[in-house]
Protein backbone atom coordinates (compact mmCIF):
# COMPACT_ATOMS: atom_id res chain seq x y z
CA UNK A 1 0.00 0.00 0.00
CA UNK A 2 1.16 3.52 -0.78
CA UNK A 3 2.16 5.63 2.19
CA UNK A 4 -0.17 8.59 2.62
CA UNK A 5 2.93 10.84 2.45
CA UNK A 6 3.52 9.65 -1.14
CA UNK A 7 0.01 10.57 -2.28
CA UNK A 8 -0.89 14.01 -3.64
CA UNK A 9 -2.20 16.31 -0.90
CA UNK A 10 -5.93 16.07 -0.31
CA UNK A 11 -8.42 18.24 1.56
CA UNK A 12 -10.65 16.34 4.00
CA UNK A 13 -14.22 17.34 4.87
CA UNK A 14 -16.00 16.01 7.96
CA UNK A 15 -19.78 16.36 7.71
CA UNK A 16 -21.33 17.46 11.00
CA UNK A 17 -24.02 19.83 9.79
CA UNK A 18 -27.12 17.67 9.95
CA UNK A 19 -30.28 18.01 11.98
CA UNK A 20 -29.52 14.91 14.08
CA UNK A 21 -33.08 13.63 13.89
CA UNK A 22 -32.12 10.05 14.77
CA UNK A 23 -30.25 11.43 17.78
CA UNK A 24 -33.30 13.29 19.05
CA UNK A 25 -32.12 16.56 17.53
CA UNK A 26 -28.69 16.49 19.20
CA UNK A 27 -25.69 17.86 17.31
CA UNK A 28 -24.44 14.46 16.21
CA UNK A 29 -20.77 15.32 15.91
CA UNK A 30 -20.71 16.30 19.57
CA UNK A 31 -22.47 13.17 20.85
CA UNK A 32 -20.18 11.22 23.18
CA UNK A 33 -18.78 7.81 22.27
CA UNK A 34 -16.15 6.24 24.52
CA UNK A 35 -15.70 9.45 26.41
CA UNK A 36 -15.16 11.71 23.42
CA UNK A 37 -17.39 13.48 20.91
CA UNK A 38 -17.74 11.62 17.63
CA UNK A 39 -15.94 14.45 15.84
CA UNK A 40 -12.86 13.87 18.02
CA UNK A 41 -12.55 10.27 16.81
CA UNK A 42 -12.65 11.41 13.17
CA UNK A 43 -10.27 14.27 13.89
CA UNK A 44 -7.68 11.92 15.39
CA UNK A 45 -7.77 9.67 12.32
CA UNK A 46 -7.69 12.41 9.69
CA UNK A 47 -5.51 15.12 11.25
CA UNK A 48 -2.20 13.44 10.27
CA UNK A 49 -3.39 13.01 6.66
CA UNK A 50 -4.02 16.61 5.59
CA UNK A 51 -3.11 20.23 6.19
CA UNK A 52 -6.63 21.22 5.10
CA UNK A 53 -9.14 19.67 7.48
CA UNK A 54 -12.61 21.17 6.96
CA UNK A 55 -15.71 20.63 9.09
CA UNK A 56 -19.22 21.35 7.83
CA UNK A 57 -21.31 22.41 10.82
CA UNK A 58 -24.37 24.58 11.37
CA UNK A 59 -24.33 24.75 15.18
CA UNK A 60 -21.72 24.99 17.94
CA UNK A 61 -19.10 26.51 15.68
CA UNK A 62 -16.85 27.41 18.61
CA UNK A 63 -16.64 23.74 19.64
CA UNK A 64 -15.92 22.47 16.14
CA UNK A 65 -13.27 25.14 15.48
CA UNK A 66 -10.88 23.23 17.78
CA UNK A 67 -10.90 20.28 15.36
CA UNK A 68 -10.57 22.02 11.98
CA UNK A 69 -8.44 24.26 9.79
CA UNK A 70 -11.62 25.65 8.24
CA UNK A 71 -15.31 25.59 9.12
CA UNK A 72 -18.07 25.83 6.53
CA UNK A 73 -21.84 25.96 6.88
CA UNK A 74 -24.82 25.54 4.60
CA UNK A 75 -25.70 28.54 2.44
CA UNK A 76 -29.39 27.83 3.03
CA UNK A 77 -31.20 27.62 6.37
CA UNK A 78 -33.24 24.64 7.44
CA UNK A 79 -30.64 21.84 7.12
CA UNK A 80 -30.94 21.25 3.35
CA UNK A 81 -28.91 18.03 3.46
CA UNK A 82 -25.37 16.71 3.09
CA UNK A 83 -24.92 17.89 -0.48
CA UNK A 84 -25.03 21.44 0.88
CA UNK A 85 -22.10 20.66 3.16
CA UNK A 86 -20.16 18.99 0.36
CA UNK A 87 -20.81 21.97 -1.91
CA UNK A 88 -19.55 24.35 0.78
CA UNK A 89 -16.46 22.22 1.35
CA UNK A 90 -15.59 22.11 -2.34
CA UNK A 91 -15.73 25.91 -2.50
CA UNK A 92 -12.98 26.33 0.10
CA UNK A 93 -10.85 23.19 -0.46
CA UNK A 94 -7.17 24.04 -0.88
CA UNK A 95 -6.19 20.89 -2.78
CA UNK A 96 -7.28 19.23 -6.01
CA UNK A 97 -9.45 16.59 -4.30
CA UNK A 98 -11.83 16.62 -1.35
CA UNK A 99 -12.21 13.44 0.70
CA UNK A 100 -15.55 13.40 2.52
CA UNK A 101 -16.48 11.49 5.69
CA UNK A 102 -19.60 11.76 7.85
CA UNK A 103 -19.02 12.40 11.55
CA UNK A 104 -20.83 9.22 12.59
CA UNK A 105 -18.35 6.65 11.22
CA UNK A 106 -15.80 6.66 14.06
CA UNK A 107 -14.54 3.17 13.19
CA UNK A 108 -13.16 4.19 9.80
CA UNK A 109 -9.39 3.67 9.76
CA UNK A 110 -6.34 5.14 8.06
CA UNK A 111 -5.94 2.11 5.79
CA UNK A 112 -9.39 2.64 4.27
CA UNK A 113 -8.87 6.39 3.91
CA UNK A 114 -5.55 5.73 2.15
CA UNK A 115 -7.23 3.21 -0.17
CA UNK A 116 -9.87 5.78 -1.01
CA UNK A 117 -7.17 8.28 -1.95
CA UNK A 118 -5.17 5.74 -3.95
CA UNK A 119 -8.22 4.56 -5.89
CA UNK A 120 -9.36 8.12 -6.55
CA UNK A 121 -5.97 8.92 -8.10
CA UNK A 122 -6.50 6.10 -10.62
CA UNK A 123 -9.49 8.08 -11.97
CA UNK A 124 -8.53 11.65 -11.02
CA UNK A 125 -11.32 13.33 -13.00
CA UNK A 126 -14.17 11.29 -11.52
CA UNK A 127 -15.74 11.10 -8.07
CA UNK A 128 -15.15 7.97 -6.03
CA UNK A 129 -17.68 6.41 -3.64
CA UNK A 130 -17.43 3.42 -1.35
CA UNK A 131 -19.70 0.44 -2.00
CA UNK A 132 -20.55 -2.49 0.26
CA UNK A 133 -23.41 -4.97 0.41
CA UNK A 134 -24.35 -3.75 -3.11
CA UNK A 135 -25.04 -0.26 -1.73
CA UNK A 136 -23.25 2.98 -2.51
CA UNK A 137 -22.01 5.05 0.42
CA UNK A 138 -22.18 8.56 -1.07
CA UNK A 139 -20.98 10.33 2.07
CA UNK A 140 -17.72 8.36 2.06
CA UNK A 141 -16.27 9.69 -1.14
CA UNK A 142 -13.49 11.60 -2.90
CA UNK A 143 -14.48 14.41 -5.25
CA UNK A 144 -12.26 16.35 -7.69
CA UNK A 145 -12.58 20.03 -6.85
CA UNK A 146 -12.66 20.67 -10.60
CA UNK A 147 -16.23 19.32 -10.57
CA UNK A 148 -17.44 22.22 -8.40
CA UNK A 149 -19.04 23.99 -11.37
CA UNK A 150 -21.03 20.92 -12.40
CA UNK A 151 -22.10 20.30 -8.81
CA UNK A 152 -23.21 23.93 -8.44
CA UNK A 153 -25.27 23.67 -11.63
CA UNK A 154 -26.95 20.50 -10.41
CA UNK A 155 -27.64 22.10 -7.02
CA UNK A 156 -29.20 25.14 -8.67
CA UNK A 157 -31.39 22.82 -10.75
CA UNK A 158 -32.71 21.22 -7.55
CA UNK A 159 -30.51 18.15 -7.11
CA UNK A 160 -30.12 17.23 -3.43
CA UNK A 161 -28.89 13.62 -3.59
CA UNK A 162 -25.08 13.28 -3.39
CA UNK A 163 -25.16 9.69 -4.59
CA UNK A 164 -27.37 10.33 -7.60
CA UNK A 165 -25.30 13.35 -8.60
CA UNK A 166 -21.98 11.54 -8.31
CA UNK A 167 -23.29 8.60 -10.33
CA UNK A 168 -24.35 11.09 -13.04
CA UNK A 169 -20.79 12.41 -12.95
CA UNK A 170 -19.42 8.93 -13.65
CA UNK A 171 -18.41 7.91 -10.14
CA UNK A 172 -16.09 4.97 -9.67
CA UNK A 173 -16.56 2.50 -6.81
CA UNK A 174 -14.22 1.25 -4.14
CA UNK A 175 -15.76 -2.05 -3.07
CA UNK A 176 -15.54 -2.87 0.63
CA UNK A 177 -16.34 -6.20 2.28
CA UNK A 178 -19.96 -6.87 3.15
CA UNK A 179 -20.76 -5.77 6.69
CA UNK A 180 -17.41 -3.97 6.94
CA UNK A 181 -17.33 -2.79 10.59
CA UNK A 182 -15.32 0.29 9.61
CA UNK A 183 -18.39 1.62 7.82
CA UNK A 184 -20.73 1.25 10.78
CA UNK A 185 -22.96 4.32 10.75
CA UNK A 186 -23.52 5.15 14.43
CA UNK A 187 -26.42 7.52 13.94
CA UNK A 188 -28.72 6.43 16.78
CA UNK A 189 -28.16 6.05 20.54
CA UNK A 190 -28.80 2.30 20.15
CA UNK A 191 -26.09 1.91 17.52
CA UNK A 192 -23.63 3.91 19.60
CA UNK A 193 -24.23 1.50 22.47
CA UNK A 194 -24.06 -1.59 20.28
CA UNK A 195 -20.65 -0.66 18.87
CA UNK A 196 -18.88 -0.64 22.19
CA UNK A 197 -15.33 -1.27 21.01
CA UNK A 198 -13.00 1.41 19.72
CA UNK A 199 -10.89 0.51 16.67
CA UNK A 200 -8.10 3.08 16.86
Amino acid sequence: MTSHSQLPPCSILLLAGGRGQRMGGQDKGLVQWHGEPLIAHLHRKTRPLTNDLIISCNRNLEKYAHYADQLVHDDEAGFPGPLAGIHAGLKVARHSHLLVLPCDVPRVDEALITRMRETAMQHPDKPLMLRHDEHWEPLLCVIPVALLGEIERAWNEGERSPGRLMRKLGATALQCPDNDPRLANLNTPELLSAHNTVSD
